[in-house]
């Protein structure tokens, strides 16, 4: 039987984005201080879990919510269960949007809006690939177990809720990252870098807060601090010289405080931190060689060694690379200073295999001696691959090879997937190679054009594999 597999996506292309609209629509950002019994992880993911599995309550599939963090959508029937995973979870939008985050807005036939590429774009792409199935009366020889994840930018609460309970696949693939396919993801933990605080002695130039970062997996657009004391003649100019030098935008302002420097850059998701500008550390190295109290300075120039412009970990003594999964990246994300408070940088580490957290932890803390204390704050996972020559993976790359022309090839990347839960999983698409990585970023958008041919993708993909 012969499919056009394309020309039935199309046909969805209206309801696809009335139903991405009410998506997009939500704000759901786990939000822990906000949680009550019936949204443990906040009332945004619940509210998104809802508006999902409602879609596929009105299109007539069996649906199940497990308290508000995970759901499941089933279809076709079998001894054999095929898993998608997918996420309604989304990072907070941060500064920088031309438009509202929480709004789809459609302009130059690309979808703009926050979760439109991570995860609710991609997440509707495959479920509107099971409904096309549905519609045009294909059964499904296997059955497949759709499962929607509500914190999978944090913690993975809803997952480990779900097994409890639910026996996962042990293949599948989870529609949140590139095609043609990635079947390997590095390790991914967050060290936390822990300095002793202490009272600043007398100084000219006194650190008087530092703060950036809004999450462990995102490079920070913007940093703040505020310097008490007068600062060189010049530094006005060399302030000025430096964000020209940088491409970077410092805006200056006197408060009763100090001097109050705030530095915006590039935010990025951190599984590339070369794909941003680290707000904080362009920030600490401006400002690094005018402050001299001792507990400011020690702050400052450490972000200047150890963290600034290397996203490979060579100053730290950490880095390392794997034949297969390639080099391991640490993206320095959240920053906290304080003179007599908190004074922290967490590092959200990607490693591949041939090394462990254990080991990464104890040569980090070898380079800072005792300036920092180094601690695991999340130790997050271990490397997970699977073999391109599995006829799992072949499978799916056949199907991106058919509708796109282009050769299918394995991918190691140092973001994390649901994939990986599975003892088979990989993450198969929606972005298209060569596509701008907008995940984590402002202006985060789709193009259309890419979302519905991830649909026919996604439905001939379900298709081959439940024959």
């Amino acid at each position: 039987m012969t499919i056009n597999w394309q020309a039935l996506a199309a046909d969805y292309q209206t309801d696809i984005l009335h139903d991405l609209a009410t998506l997009v629509a939500i704000e759901s950002v786990r939000n822990d201080d906000l949680a009550t019994p019936q949204a443990p992880l906040g009332e945004g993911p619940a509210a998104a879990l809802k508006a999902m599995l409602a879609l596929a309550k009105r299109d007539g599939f069996a649906t199940k919510n497990f308290d508000n963090v995970v759901g499941r959508i089933v279809a076709g029937q079998g001894p054999e269960v095929i898993g998608i995973l997918g996420h309604m979870d989304v990072v907070p939008a941060g500064p920088g949007w031309d438009s509202d985050p929480f709004f789809l807005t459609q302009k130059n036939q690309r979808l703009y809006g926050r979760g439109t590429a991570d995860d609710k774009g991609p997440t509707l792409a495959a479920y509107y690939a099971l409904k096309l199935l549905k519609d045009q009366g294909i059964t499904l020889n296997k059955r497949v177990d759709f499962i929607i994840g509500t914190d999978e930018e944090s913690g993975w609460y809803g997952m480990t809720r779900y097994q409890q309970t639910e026996q996962l696949p042990e293949y599948g693939f989870s529609p949140d990252a590139e095609f043609p396919i990635i079947n390997g993801e590095k390790g991914i933990s967050t060290l936390l870098l822990t300095f002793n605080a202490t009272k600043p002695a007398l100084a000219n130039r006194q650190l008087l807060s530092f703060s950036s970062g809004l999450r462990v997996n995102m490079v920070p657009q913007t940093a703040t601090a505020i310097i008490t004391g007068t600062l060189p003649p010049d530094w006005q100019a060399v302030t000025a010289a430096y964000a020209k030098a940088h491409h970077v935008t410092i805006d200056t302002t006197q408060s009763v405080d100090g001097q109050v420097f705030t530095l915006t850059g590039k935010g990025a998701h951190a599984l590339e931190p070369d794909a941003g500008i680290n707000a904080a550390t362009h920030l600490a190295t401006l400002l690094a060689p005018w402050v001299d109290d001792p507990a400011g300075q020690q702050y400052l120039t450490t972000i200047a060694t150890y963290l600034h412009d290397d996203s490979r970990g060579h100053r730290l003594g950490i880095a390392i690379t794997d034949p297969v999964m390639g080099e391991l990246t640490a993206s320095a994300d959240l920053f906290t200073y304080q003179p007599d408070g908190e004074q922290s940088i967490a590092i959200n580490v990607r490693y591949p295999q041939g090394t462990d957290l254990d080991v990464i932890q104890r040569q980090m803390q070898a380079t800072l001696d005792t300036t920092a204390t180094v601690s695991i704050q999340d130790p997050g996972h271990t490397p997970h691959y699977v073999s391109a020559q599995t006829p799992f993976v072949q499978t799916l790359l056949q199907v991106f090879e058919a509708h796109t022309g282009q050769a299918g090839h394995e991918k190691v990347i140092g973001g994390g997937t649901y994939g990986r839960i599975l003892k088979h999983g990989v993450a198969f698409g929606a972005m298209m190679p060569g596509r701008e990585n907008v995940m984590h970023q402002a202006n985060e958008y789709m193009p259309l054009a890419d979302l519905i041919q991830a649909v026919a993708i996604y439905a001939d993909a379900i298709y081959r594999l439940t024959r």
